[in-house]
């Protein structure tokens, strides 16, 4: 039956000039049938440099909303439209208007994780593979309001020394992966090396050996000469650790860490999406052109490869 999904897949994306990505965090069938597969915004920046009529964007709502902001005259599909990001909820436009009033000197620095409004309202975006980066480039002795994940930008504010006022966001996928959940998968695996993702606890990126986004994941594993690593990040990227890496073994630092909006997508709903040419993703003219200030400076401070 899967086959004859990605036969049919297959000859609507060629009709259609589509373009399919997939996020790290997809189901493997998904990332099987991808043309790409990465982080959201390395995704992006491929959709726009592609000759692609139309994206479709197997990940979460923001995720799209990035690729429709970046490629204006691209037709960007979601395959399911209920496919949200917990993170990116947990503040709205006006909450971080309302933040700003309070520090109205300060640079407003916003994750991508985060919804097209809330980018609008900000100075700069990042990943987390360059929050790093981008708040190097601010100014000495302004304040930084960095939203909406306290992980990351604790993260951040270490690495730089800049204090910064983080909004209490988090995501509930990686919040889930404990200390313990580390300390047992060690004993299980001795040797084995941890790459846990920014947006874990402190406690859990205390104890782990890298600290990593999702692509530099992906890089250390294939450069790194170890055999055997523990992944403190949502499961799906394992599918794509394996594929790259089969003489190496990855381990999941906890089954639990899986995002179930991640998983909404299926080989039936990208068909569906093809068919159909829904759910289409659109940002307001006024809202893009603000997000996309927002979006250029971050690429402009993007990592090297």
């Amino acid at each position: 039956m899967s086959n004859q999904l990605t036969e049919k897949i297959k000859r609507l994306k060629d009709e259609r000039n589509a373009v399919i990505l997939a996020h790290n965090y997809q189901p493997g069938e998904i990332q099987d049938i991808a043309d790409f597969t990465g982080d959201s915004l390395a995704l992006s920046v491929q959709a726009a440099a592609t000759d692609a009529d139309v994206i479709v964007f197997c990940g979460v709502q923001f995720m799209a909303e990035t690729a429709a902001i970046l490629s204006p005259g691209k037709t960007v599909l979601l395959p399911d439209k209920h496919a949200g990001c917990p993170l990116a909820d947990m503040i709205t436009a006006e909450q971080l208007r309302q933040l700003k009033r309070k520090h109205p000197d300060a640079a407003v620095v916003c994750y991508v994780n985060s919804s097209a409004e809330v980018k609008a309202e900000s100075d700069y975006c990042c990943t987390s593979a360059n929050a790093v980066e981008v708040v190097k480039t601010l100014p000495q002795g302004n304040e930084v309001i960095f939203v909406p994940d306290q992980h990351l930008g604790r993260f951040v504010s270490e690495k730089t020394g800049r204090k910064m006022i983080l909004w209490p966001g988090y995501c509930p996928t990686h919040v889930v992966i404990t200390e313990d959940d580390i300390k047992k998968a060690r004993a299980a695996h001795p040797g084995a090396l941890v790459m846990a993702h920014p947006e874990c606890t402190e406690p859990v990126k205390a104890i782990s050996d890298r600290i990593l986004s999702t692509g530099q994941m992906l890089k250390f594993a294939r450069q790194n000469e170890a055999k055997n690593f523990i992944v403190a990040t949502e499961t799906g990227i394992i599918h794509t650790l394996k594929k790259e890496n089969p003489g190496k073994e990855f381990f999941a630092a906890s089954e639990r860490a899986v995002c179930p909006n991640m998983k909404r997508i299926t080989l039936e709903k990208v068909l569906w999406s093809l068919e159909d040419m829904h759910y289409k993703v659109i940002v307001p003219a006024e809202t893009a052109a603000r997000a996309r200030a927002a979006l250029d400076r971050m690429v402009a401070v993007l990592p090297a490869k």
